[in-house]
């Protein structure tokens, strides 16, 4: 387990301040954000590469704020992965066990274990120049691991790959506690990537912890317009009232569109209503689902496998949804024409209207 207890750290104009954090056991943790959000600097902070300002860094329970890197049993894998040029893959990865002054016959067990295991047993004869993105990757995550590290430290790891190869070594990333019963952490600026791989997310920005939670809250459930825009959420829509019923919550966006909403805490005005275009349901004829209204088609925009549509409300509230390719066959909608538009109740999520959370 890694806890992280009000770390500041400055360096030069730029700060990351006063995050805490715990990471469980065996756990696959994401730290997520923009360019510059702070995410490396943090990464570093707990890896023993930068010495904080303030705060505690504990590995296990035990305080390693002051150790040194070697001594916090930890493996970083940096953005560039760093592999030895002119060693092989067997010695690259077998670098850390011959530090520690492993036995021979045990380096060769333990290399050949861990290469399997990750698929590159065929490849330690090899030197890095003539090996592929995806090889490299496999061959550095093998030599961090291979030592048995409490914790995987993950610096951009797909950063430098085609989607192909992202998108199946993310799948193998993904399985890495359960195979070697380590914790990861993985900084990245993706949140494509971040779902496909975490347990739990941290979102940081300007060197602040915004929002923590699984994915799906995270995706779902932003706390605030910066998280919102950051997850592509396109429906960001000013709230007119809110009102509390005996079932449900109601929510209007214009005095003609009110909708209903599970009944739970409501945010005080001003607030915004959020909804995930993918979750938006258009329809030909009128629907007798929850929250259904007609607008009007005011733009079509094919987007490879998708297609967004756009529509205006009677009350000028704009709103897109995105829809596969073969339901637009089938609606085939244009502008200018009437659809029904549909907002399912356990799509629709509501936050304070403002641009970070409060301090």
């Amino acid at each position: 387990m890694i806890r992280i207890c009000g770390l500041h750290k400055r360096l030069g104009d730029f700060a990351v301040r006063g995050v805490s954090l715990t990471i469980a056991e065996k756990e696959y943790f994401v730290l997520l954000g923009p360019t510059g959000a702070g995410k490396t600097v943090l990464l570093e902070c707990v890896a023993g590469l930068h010495p904080v300002d303030s705060g505690e860094v504990l590995i296990n329970g035990q305080r390693a704020t002051f150790l040194p890197p070697e001594r916090r049993n930890l493996s970083y894998v940096p953005q560039d992965y760093v592999l030895f040029p002119h060693l092989s893959v067997f010695e690259n990865i077998a670098f850390g066990l011959r530090l520690r002054r492993w036995r021979g016959a045990d380096i060769e067990r333990r290399v050949h274990e861990v290469a399997k295991m990750l698929g590159i047993d065929h490849l330690l004869a090899r030197h890095p120049a003539t090996l592929s993105g995806g090889e490299q990757q496999r061959t550095a995550l093998a030599r961090a691991l291979v030592t048995g590290p409490t914790a995987l430290l993950l610096d951009e790891p797909l950063s430098a790959l085609d989607e192909n190869t992202r998108v199946q070594i993310a799948a193998e990333l993904r399985s890495l506690p359960e195979k070697f019963g380590t914790t990861v952490v993985h900084v990245c600026h993706s949140f494509e990537e971040a779902l496909r791989v975490a347990d739990r997310v941290a979102v940081i920005h300007q060197g602040k912890l915004v929002q923590i939670g699984t994915p799906d809250d995270i995706f779902m459930r932003p706390n605030c317009r910066f998280i919102a825009e950051f997850m592509r959420v396109k429906n960001i829509l000013p709230v007119f009232s809110l009102e509390t019923g005996e079932s449900v919550a109601r929510c209007s966006l214009d005095s003609s569109l009110t909708l209903d909403l599970p009944l739970k805490p409501l945010p005080d005005l001003p607030a915004l209503l959020t909804v995930r275009p993918e979750n938006v349901i258009l329809e030909r004829e009128p629907s007798s689902r929850v929250n259904s209204f007609r607008a009007t088609v005011a733009e079509v925009s094919p987007l490879g496998s998708s297609v967004e549509i756009r529509v205006t409300t009677a009350g000028g509230v704009g709103i897109a949804a995105l829809i596969t390719r073969q339901v637009d066959k089938q609606l085939s909608l244009r502008p200018g024409e009437e659809v029904w538009v549909s907002l399912p109740q356990d799509a629709l999520h509501l936050l304070p209207d403002r641009d970070l959370p409060e301090e």
